[in-house]
């Protein structure tokens, strides 16, 4: 990694100031402070489609010739059903949904699914609404006297923890290692080592995660992590003052006019109205259930501790919806951005091509956006092009591919807009009609 220390030079005093996790800064000219004064939310068009969920339906959109490349994709991987959608320049162009949701129910563009590692990049925004604010800041201190989760430092053993900030989380740079598993995806082996009955809380997971040393300096170099995202959701709560479902709902997805995100539940019991079922692939070998009530479950429903990631994959939502608010975060009109445009930089900045963007997995310097998430039964894709297009594309199908299987949709959607980009309506399906 060519830049091992990623420093804003925005921030260069750790300080605690009425009730914010802040630092002070210095020098740095009107543009890098206009986020910490009083900002007037985002003002919804009187014109806006209220709920897109059940507004947009297929009906609305329907190419047959690219219907066609998508059905023919869907088969060749066997794919239960799928939700596409189009934006040009913020304007919805197409959305359609693909196949089945269940057995009685046919996939739609309001259809919500499980967005996986697509959550990490709803977790980024939260935490540059939190900035903007003056509640916490890029190089807020996670842990220490002037951290936000201080609270954790009675069980830190290593002193490298005091020097990993919030921005060290966002790009995967904290220090912690999935080697030897990723906890956050092996519940059933945490309990058993630490003799528990019931899967960890989040406190509890936190205690015994930091009591553990780093794998490296923070900020030295990078490595994925989910449970760093789970400090960052934790990191929301406690410089909100609101637990993190609910900061998200009021800060993030109602000022950008989505009503439908949801954190999502394990088991099929648990789905929630308007979500999809899950599928695997049919030669897929059943598991443990996370929490080891069964011996034996599909991996999509009780195979991972959904409800337990929080920000770093249980988020559930249509491709419409991602659709508003990734137009409300990708700094032109007419849809109205939640963060100011030095925010979306911060977010979008490229410094090579290893270092993660601050919520997306690559920014292209040519302007193009990649976030991706997938675990068994979904598979998500947020593509956004240089030239204002962005494609997103999310399955309730998991494939033999695994997280690879996000390189072939990627193609699938590199295709469609090579073949079809013409040909697209020209309209703006957010808006009424």
């Amino acid at each position: 990694m060519k830049h091992s220390r990623l420093i804003s030079g925005l921030l260069t005093l750790a300080v605690l100031v009425g009730g914010s996790f802040g630092l002070r800064l210095r020098g740095q000219g009107e543009e890098a402070v206009a986020f910490l004064e009083a900002k007037a939310e985002p003002e919804i068009p009187v014109d806006w489609v209220e709920n897109l969920n059940e507004a947009i339906v297929n009906d609305l959109s329907h190419l047959p010739a690219m219907d066609q490349v998508v059905d023919s994709f869907m088969n060749f991987w066997s794919l239960k059903g799928a939700s596409l959608a189009v934006v040009r320049n913020d304007s919805l162009l197409y959305a359609r949904g693909y196949g089945r949701a269940d057995a009685s129910y046919p996939m739609t563009p309001g259809t919500t699914m499980r967005l996986a590692s697509v959550s990490k990049l709803l977790t980024a925004i939260g935490i540059m609404r939190l900035q903007e604010q003056g509640k916490v800041f890029l190089e807020t201190p996670v842990f220490g006297p002037f951290g936000v989760l201080n609270e954790y430092d009675r069980y830190i053993k290593d002193d490298n923890y005091y020097l990993m900030t919030v921005q060290h989380l966002l790009r995967h740079q904290g220090g912690f290692t999935s080697r030897g598993g990723d906890v956050m995806f092996s519940t059933l082996k945490f309990m058993q080592r630490h003799g528990l009955s019931k899967p960890p809380t989040s406190d509890y997971l936190v205690q015994k995660e930091v009591a553990r040393p780093l794998a490296f300096e923070p900020g030295t170099s990078q490595e994925y992590s989910n449970f760093g995202y789970l400090l960052l959701s934790l990191v929301i709560e406690k410089a909100s003052g609101m637990p993190y479902e609910e900061f998200m709902q009021k800060e993030v997805f109602e000022p950008a006019g989505c009503h439908g995100f949801r954190l999502g539940g394990d088991y099929l019991e648990d789905r929630l109205p308007g979500e999809t079922r899950y599928f695997v692939q049919s030669d897929d070998t059943p598991t443990a259930s996370f929490d080891g009530k069964y011996a034996s479950v599909q991996r999509c429903y009780g195979g991972n501790y959904i409800s337990g990631l929080y920000g770093a994959g249980g988020w559930i939502g249509s491709v419409v919806e991602l659709a508003r608010l990734v137009s409300a975060i990708d700094g032109v009109g007419p849809v109205p951005d939640l963060l100011e445009p030095f925010s979306i930089r911060q977010m979008t900045v490229w410094y090579d091509d290893e270092t993660y963007g601050l919520g997306w997995l690559d920014c292209r310097p040519e302007g193009e956006w990649t976030r991706t998430g997938s675990f068994a039964g979904t598979s998500a894709l947020i593509k956004k092009y240089a030239d204002g297009e962005t494609w997103i594309f999310v399955t309730n199908t998991s494939t033999w591919r695994g997280s690879r299987f996000t390189r072939n949709s990627g193609a699938l959607c590199k295709n469609l807009r090579d073949r079809f980009d013409s040909q697209l309506p020209t309209r703006d399906l957010f808006r009424e009609n």
